[in-house]
């Protein structure tokens, strides 16, 4: 869309047209790699012209104009404060007189280090790195996110170098014990499960929470499995569930970018910090201490009605500032999940994910990507094997692996255990310290890493057929 608004803030000419944009949102949501939902939105460039024209502009901008300028108002949004009151201005300070532009470009070169990029964290706020991704190829995406190092604990260490764990979603859709058990069963033998083993509950009721929490912790003991658990239920049954003395490893939620989002998940920042409370203070981790889990998803706002005219992937990016207050265990972006409407197909999928995963390492989150798709998207197997592939050479921290990679409950594709499999041994990543350890000892995995043969994984099947009766 041209303009020539006498307010407009940002006026570029370009192919015989003065392109305009009036205010920050507006210059980020048009320099936005198309996607659907900016377009169902109203929010996207209309054309390849004008995405152009917002680029360039939003590359010779100055990244303190984002401390200046807030995309959803400060005193409207509890998510806005926290970005603002959390900045800090000596970490900020070696890149203060950048433009995004000359941010990408320092971010490419040799000057940011691990450690530069570690020390850079608290100086950094969502929108600033949202922005840098918007300039950026996929090869850039991968070579940022692959310098940058978070490292988390609770029994397993996670986000080390040359390492990446799994998520294992044994879900089933009555959440019946004996199917729990078998999908848990076949990832284990399998060598998943050193991120978290993770189950999405049909139901939210605190008895039902309790008693899966319970199944997961029985094979935790019996196998002696050096792991933690999650059961995904809201936080809210989370904290009720630890009152009633629940095994709770870690504690799960669902969050977004803005306060009216985080409002529709049924949760706000004190109500995250009372769960964080309540996990700690069971003191259950072994390695670490790190007890929360939360899941994001490119268009949860928008589809929320809670975005404020704001893209969606720098929304997106916005989450992360309410999961690093938290100190979490794990962060995944379920990238697919949410539908074709926000996410067209593969394309638009690969790029999501990449940019996902960028924005939360830069910000000093342990980033993983649950690789998947709904069935109405215009996507397929095929693009998930590349979102991998590429993930993992960006350095991701987990991927989420399911059986067949097709969840029978949350009906959607993501990826199966045996993929999992395939990139460790294309790649040579190898299990978190101490699940490797263990997988060593029972036989499932020689001294190298590689898959041991099935007399292995028979042994294990005795002590699982007494997990409530038998699986």
């Amino acid at each position: 869309m041209s303009a020539t608004s006498p307010r407009a803030r940002h006026t570029i000419d370009l192919g015989g047209t003065r392109w305009a944009f009036d205010d920050l949102k507006t210059l980020l949501a048009r320099a936005t790699p198309l996607r659907s939902g900016d377009q169902l939105a109203g929010l996207a460039a209309d054309t390849a012209v004008e995405r152009m024209a917002a680029q360039m502009l939003l590359a010779d901008l100055p990244l303190s104009t984002f401390l200046d300028e807030a995309v959803v108002p400060y005193e409207d949004c509890e998510v806005t404060r926290a970005i603002i009151d959390d900045h800090d201005p000596a970490a900020f300070a070696p890149i203060r007189s950048l433009t995004v532009g000359a941010f990408r470009e320092w971010l490419l070169g040799p000057e940011a280090t691990p450690e530069a990029l570690a020390a850079l964290r608290p100086g950094l706020t969502p929108e600033m790195v949202a922005a840098v991704s918007k300039i950026m190829r996929l090869q850039d995406l991968i070579a940022v996110a692959a310098k940058a190092r978070v490292t988390t604990a609770f029994r397993t260490t996670l986000g080390l170098p040359g390492r990446l764990a799994t998520r294992l979603q044994p879900n089933h859709p009555t959440d019946d014990d004996r199917g729990i058990a078998a999908a848990l069963f076949d990832g284990l033998i399998t060598g998943a499960g050193d991120a978290v083993v993770g189950v999405n509950p049909a139901t939210d009721g605190v008895d039902d929470y309790i008693r899966i929490c319970s199944l997961m912790e029985e094979v935790r003991l019996k196998l002696e499995v050096p792991m933690q658990h999650c059961c995904l239920g809201h936080v809210t049954t989370a904290i009720e569930a630890i009152g009633r003395g629940a095994p709770v490893d870690l504690v799960f939620q669902s969050i977004a970018g803005s306060e009216a989002a985080n409002r529709g998940f049924g949760v706000d920042l004190a109500l995250l910090a009372e769960a964080q409370e309540a996990a700690l203070a069971l003191g259950r981790g072994t390695a670490g201490t790190d007890v929360m889990y939360f899941e994001t998803g490119q268009g949860s706002a928008l589809s929320a009605d809670a975005h404020h005219g704001v893209d969606q992937q720098t929304m997106e990016a916005r989450a992360y500032a309410v999961a690093r207050r938290f100190r979490p265990l794990l962060v995944n972006t379920v990238v697919g999940f949410i539908g074709p409407e926000y996410l067209y197909d593969g394309k638009q999928i690969t790029r999501a994910g990449l940019e996902d995963h960028f924005c939360g390492k830069l910000l000093g989150l342990p980033m993983g990507v649950d690789v998947c798709y709904t069935n109405h998207a215009d996507a397929d197997q095929d693009d998930m094997d590349a979102l991998l592939t590429l993930l993992v050479q960006a350095g991701v921290t987990f991927v989420i692996t399911v059986p067949g990679a097709d969840d029978v409950m949350l009906n959607y594709q993501s990826l199966s255990y045996h993929d999992a499999l395939y990139i460790r041994e294309l790649t040579g990543r190898r299990h978190a310290p101490e699940f490797e350890a263990w997988l060593v000892k029972v036989g499932l995995i020689d001294q190298a890493g590689r898959l041991a043969d099935a007399n292995a994984a028979a042994a294990l099947r005795p002590a699982l057929g007494l997990i409530r009766g038998g699986a």
